[in-house]
């Protein structure tokens, strides 16, 4: 019998101990979950500091530094969770979107490791990942719900109608949130990652800075950060050349203002019209201070319930890829060993 003919006939387990892996860009993570909501262990890895100088994640370096930490990442999230390999019912993995050396990794481990142990491998979408989390993070959230996402990569809000079919009301038409405030950060003289970095200067200044309002008069859920971040390029380069001096805590609390506060007000304009009662948030740029106090403040004027991960969930990590592996695993969307790696893939898709 093929692997994939066997494992579709064992039993699924409601309780089940998923390992995930992820190393979709440059943190290489690994997590136990039991029953899609219950963390025993999490552990990540990040080359961080390897991209610094160069201001953004070096895909090579990347790849390489996923070979090396593979192994322990995942020795470390099992042995945390104090179990064996053996008592594993599921292995999900992050196959897309993200770096395609990356990517293929955390996809060759968990396509050896599944065979091995003769359980079910299950693909997982990285940014449905991102959605998932709010199932940590609220063990008793449950569809339908709305969820902004806002990542390096991805910024979007989304109709959660039920735990597999998602409604994409509208993204970047451009650059995403976190991918305008790493060009930000760049041009006032700061270091990557940009967001936690212009939220720090940020702190020090004010929002007085007049900067052009996000596709004005257009209605929607769309967002674009090309113009705005364009305008903080030009008014950096303006002042320079005429010998000006400016605020640069002033710009980038302006900026972050202008990128920040459209996020929450489309998201709640979806929660009316859909005639949801909750928002969930996922995403890296959703550890934000400043984001965060935004939706708690907004979410509380209008009595709507904010679902909103701990830090440590809306950076990429691999608990968020467990709590959406067993969705797909109650689901039996399984994959055989040809499952590849996958640059780009649809925040709709499952498979």
């Amino acid at each position: 019998m093929k692997y994939l003919d066997k494992i579709k006939t064992a039993s699924l387990k409601q309780d089940a101990l998923i390992l995930a892996i992820e190393s979709s860009c440059d943190e290489t993570a690994a997590s136990v979950v039991k029953g899609g909501r219950e963390i025993l262990s999490s552990v990540i890895m990040s080359s961080m500091t390897e991209h610094i100088p160069f201001g953004g994640v070096v895909p090579e370096i990347a790849s390489r530094m996923h070979t090396t930490a593979i192994s322990l990442t995942v020795e470390k999230a099992v042995s945390d969770a104090g179990i064996t390999l053996g008592d594993l019912d599921a292995i999900a993995v992050t196959y897309g979107s993200g770096l395609i050396g990356a990517l293929l990794v955390g996809v060759s481990y968990a396509k050896a490791l599944a065979y091995s142990l003769g359980i079910p491998l299950v693909p997982v979408n990285h940014v449905r990942g991102h959605v998932s989390a709010g199932y940590l993070t609220d063990k008793e959230l449950t569809p339908p719900f709305i969820c902004l996402l806002a990542s390096g990569g991805h910024t979007a809000i989304i109709d959660v109608k039920d735990y597999y079919t998602y409604d994409v009301l509208g993204g970047t038409l451009d650059d995403a949130a976190g991918e305008a405030f790493d060009k930000v950060a760049r041009v006032l003289g700061l270091q990557y990652p940009g967001v936690p970095n212009v939220e720090r200067l940020a702190k020090g200044g004010e929002n007085n800075i007049e900067l052009p309002a996000m596709l004005k008069g257009k209605k929607g859920y769309d967002f674009s950060y090309s113009g705005l971040k364009t305008a903080v390029i030009n008014y950096v380069h303006s002042k320079e050349q005429k010998g000006e001096e400016y605020s640069k805590e002033d710009l980038a609390c302006s900026f972050q203002s202008s990128a920040l506060d459209i996020l929450v007000k489309k998201a709640l304009i979806a929660v009316k019209e859909r005639g949801y009662k909750t928002l969930s948030v996922g995403g890296g740029v959703s550890a934000n201070g400043y984001l965060r106090e935004k939706l708690q403040k907004e979410c509380g004027k209008k009595g709507v319930k904010l679902v909103l991960p701990e830090r440590k969930l809306c950076t990429d990590n691999a608990s968020m890829i467990g709590a959406e592996g067993f969705l797909q695993y109650l689901n039996k969307n399984y994959a055989d060993l040809t499952l590849n790696a996958n640059a780009f893939i649809e925040i709709t898709a499952t498979k």
